[in-house]
């Protein structure tokens, strides 16, 4: 799942409008990790909490799937500032850009909780 993962998660990552900063801090990569994925993606080698972080972005992407069908939603959530109790007002792409696995893990679950 390494690299497919990775593939997936940069691809949803860019769909929500993040930088290459962001990215990083999201997947918890370096800049040279970051950069050796774009130029070649099967050399990357990614630890357990990468893996993590990557099954955390695709849940998140999967439940806002399941919840609108308008593209421009399923791409902009992530950019919108939200009013429910734990985010407070705040973009959910701004908090999972702390770099804070515990903000990813949170956000997916808040996200998650939209579905049912």
């Amino acid at each position: 799942m390494s690299v497919a993962g990775f593939k997936a998660a940069n691809r949803i990552l860019l769909s929500w409008g993040s930088s290459p900063q962001q990215i990083q801090s999201i997947l918890k990569v370096s800049s040279v990790i970051y950069d050796q994925y774009n130029s070649n993606p099967e050399s990357v080698k990614l630890d357990e909490e990468q893996l993590i972080r990557i099954s955390y972005l695709l849940n998140i992407h999967q439940a806002i799937r399941l919840t609108f069908e308008n593209q421009e939603n399923v791409t902009g959530f992530m950019r919108m500032e939200n009013g429910n109790t734990f985010f407070e007002g705040r973009k959910p792409i701004d908090i999972i850009s702390s770099g804070n696995i515990d903000d990813l893990y949170e956000v997916a679950c808040r996200v998650e909780a939209i579905t049912l």
